[in-house]
């Protein structure tokens, strides 16, 4: 086979599909860079040889800028090559994805944080930015492991499996010596980055929700609900160390919200601690299945 003329037919036929038929140019793309990547593979021995030398990648990117353009140097032909390769060892080729998109996972060297990023590209709709800016956070490494588990076997995730760890706040004002109040404020300024560090489906309710205890008003600091798991969402902000208080005053708002608002419709609260600082004595001895515990970093 002459795997140089294979390349450029492969190429050329993008050209001109790119002209004609744009409402599916980006699946035509994908699966022509996709053959190019493949025959450099082949061209260079399999995939064990392709991992080094690029002499013959440069050859043919020489000649290819002389006769196509110069769009194919030897950086574009090793990122195709690279594509085909994870796509071979298990990332799908993902039609709702954009060339871009897949050039922003390139550089990911594990095929589970990129099966993710694929995901919620697709179940959120990200661009290029977003996805670039989730990736910058480190957003799958905060996911904790069991989480990571579940999405590699893919089994069914609960509620708490898309809390990050640590929840990341942007510190717009630069605060050094934060209260409550000021992260709360830094909070409802962007609510919606917010809810997206606890995972998807969440919807705003309140801020300093009022309930009465008694004689007693108290006040929950966030209350959201979760339309994907139906349930009403307490959250409460600690700027010290987790205690076991903390989860002692979480329950009383999460069984008030349960007996005085949620319907026999939704399923039962659930409770969210977000403290500066972790407390293993207290996420292992206090834990209550319906208590989720995160810390929060501000940016």
């Amino acid at each position: 086979m002459n795997y140089y003329n294979e390349i450029k037919k492969e190429l050329i036929d993008n050209e001109i599909y790119k002209r004609v038929k744009d409402y599916s140019m980006s699946k035509y793309e994908l699966e022509k860079y996709y053959n190019v990547g493949k025959l450099l593979v082949e061209a260079q021995g399999g995939e064990t040889r392709a991992k080094y030398g690029d002499g013959l990648i440069k050859e043919y990117s020489t000649r290819l800028m002389l006769e196509l353009g110069r769009r194919y140097d030897v950086t574009t032909l090793k990122r195709m090559r690279q594509f085909y390769l994870i796509i071979k060892n298990g990332a799908p080729m993902v039609h709702q994805l954009t060339w871009s998109h897949y050039l922003e996972l390139l550089p990911l060297k594990d095929i589970n944080k990129i099966c993710y990023y694929i995901d919620m590209i697709i179940k959120n709709n990200l661009s290029k930015r977003d996805l670039r800016n989730r990736i910058k956070l480190n957003e799958y490494e905060r996911l904790d492991d069991n989480a990571k588990r579940k999405l590699i076997k893919k089994e069914n995730n609960s509620i708490n499996d898309f809390i990050k760890h640590p929840i990341v706040i942007k510190n717009k004002y630069n605060y050094t010596d934060i209260s409550e109040r000021m992260l709360k404020q830094l909070i409802l300024e962007d609510i919606t980055s917010f809810m997206k560090e606890l995972g998807d489906g969440y919807s705003f309710i309140d801020s300093e929700y009022k309930i009465k205890l008694g004689d007693r008003y108290n006040y929950i600091d966030i209350l959201l609900f979760n339309i994907k798991y139906n349930c009403y969402v307490v959250v409460e902000l600690k700027v010290t160390e987790l205690k076991k208080e903390h989860e002692g005053q979480i329950r009383l708002y999460m069984n008030y919200i349960d007996e005085n608002v949620k319907t026999i419709y939704h399923d039962k609260t659930i409770g969210i601690i977000i403290a500066k600082y972790d407390n293993q004595y207290v996420v292992r001895y206090c834990s209550n299945p319906r208590i989720y515990n995160t810390t929060y970093e501000l940016i």
